[in-house]
């Protein structure tokens, strides 16, 4: 659904919040092929740590919304394509070299921690304009940084399309995801105040992103 209002958020917030991203460090050397082992394995950790938070609160979600027939479905579709994620990134993990012990051992980094707890805040407190920008943000985002992951893994590091399964399923899921948060934020982002909401949203969770991966990179050197 074409929306004025979603499409000023994409081309004024989250398409350029995309290319910051892909121009961090971390982006920049794993196109290169310079990025260390090290900081992939760090990824994979995080990542799969920040799966399975979120998946729980999706199926909070689920359960908080079942009276909103509209936004009950919307996350249970959601966490149906999301429950097998931690997964597929800890088999990326292994693939790299990590064990599972690693990923049972792992504790979330400070950046971390705030990426996913604003994604967790949204889903429990935020208005549903709100909280859907915020995975607009999010899914758009993944969406570009998964088809980086998955060219520059095959070419650089060797990874077989086995190990790279989760980068390849992002890569394509996400852009059913994104369609489907920005017609919700198009749906309840009504007035002044809530499209205030929106853009202030946007803006911290593209902050938060990028905080993410220069936090990964910090601390796995």
């Amino acid at each position: 659904m074409s929306n004025p209002f979603v499409e000023s958020i994409l081309k004024e917030i989250i398409h350029p919040g995309v290319e910051q991203l892909m121009s961090t460090r971390f982006f920049t050397e794993l196109r290169a092929g310079k990025l260390s082992k090290k900081r992939i394995q760090g990824f994979a950790v995080q990542h799969y740590l920040s799966n399975h938070v979120i998946n729980k609160g999706l199926a909070f979600s689920m359960v908080r919304n079942a009276n909103n027939q509209a936004m009950y479905e919307q996350f249970t579709e959601l966490f149906t394509e999301e429950q097998s994620h931690p997964g597929l990134m800890r088999r990326f993990g292994l693939a790299t070299g990590l064990t599972d012990a690693d990923f049972d051992d792992g504790i979330m980094i400070f950046e971390c921690v705030a990426h996913t707890g604003a994604i967790v805040r949204g889903m429990l407190v935020g208005a549903p304009a709100e909280t859907r920008v915020g995975a607009l943000v999010n899914e758009t985002m993944v969406q570009r940084y998964s088809d980086e992951f998955d060219a520059a893994l095959e070419k650089h590091y060797g990874l077989d399309s086995r190990a790279r399964t989760f980068f390849a399923v992002h890569g394509k899921v996400d852009v059913e995801h994104t369609a489907m948060a920005a017609d919700t934020v198009a749906k309840f982002a009504i007035t002044d105040r809530d499209k205030e909401m929106v853009r202030v949203a946007a803006k911290n969770m593209v902050r938060f992103k990028l905080n993410k991966f220069d936090g990964i990179y910090d601390t796995y050197a």
